[in-house]
């Protein structure tokens, strides 16, 4: 009886920013790039060395890529109970309530910033996709899950888990207040990273000021 009920609380909450289709998407996209630049620097290695040498050198730039491809296509992130999971090649999982590091991790590619909840516990590292902002838009993950990974990160009992999940629950109140995506605290904190970097962190204490000047 114990067993069914641990197996009832432990529902598993997808945590995908991108819904199926748009992963399948994205991942026809890198197949086809893959294809493109295999082809390319095929091309130029066998108008220089031959037919043979341009074959194995676009096999060899082109067989990763499409496994990028494959593994994207693949990609499925939940939480369950306090673990949160992440499934490509395989399965990596962290226990938030035992992370080693939490950060707020903003990637920068070509003007799309997605700000994530980088994760890190045993040895075994996930990034966590919060929301995606283009210009003054973007896509945000659902309330839902939002919430659930608030209560979550409340329940460590760690200082960092309980800024993170304030942040979470200040970004719930401003979509239900119905704030345009640009006055929502993801957005703003997205904002304070300096440009022309791939990927950096926000120092945990700069997100522990944010939070703190954020309305109740």
């Amino acid at each position: 009886m114990s067993e069914q009920v641990q197996e009832g609380a432990a529902e598993r909450i997808p945590l995908d920013l991108l819904d199926a289709g748009a992963v399948r998407k994205r991942a026809r996209l890198v197949a086809a790039g893959g294809v493109i630049v295999a082809a390319a620097f095929g091309g130029v290695v066998g108008l220089l060395g031959g037919r043979l040498p341009g074959l194995i050198t676009a096999a060899v730039v082109l067989v990763p890529l499409l496994l990028l491809a494959w593994s994207e296509s693949r990609r499925r992130v939940w939480l369950q109970g306090s673990t949160v999971s992440v499934r490509a090649f395989g399965i990596r999982s962290v226990d938030l309530h035992h992370a080693d590091q939490l950060d707020l991790l903003i990637t920068d590619v070509r003007g799309t910033r997605t700000v994530g909840l980088f994760m890190q516990a045993g040895g075994k590292a996930i990034n966590l996709a919060l929301a995606i902002y283009a210009g003054t838009g973007g896509r945000e993950l659902g309330v839902f899950p939002l919430r659930r990974l608030a209560d979550t990160l409340a329940g460590s009992g760690d200082a960092r888990g309980l800024v993170y999940s304030e942040l979470l629950v200040a970004q719930l109140r401003a979509e239900a207040r119905g704030e345009a995506a640009a006055d929502r605290p993801l957005y703003r904190l997205g904002s304070l990273a300096p440009g022309g970097r791939l990927a950096q962190k926000l120092h945990p204490d700069a997100v522990s000021r944010f939070v703190t000047t954020l309305d109740s």
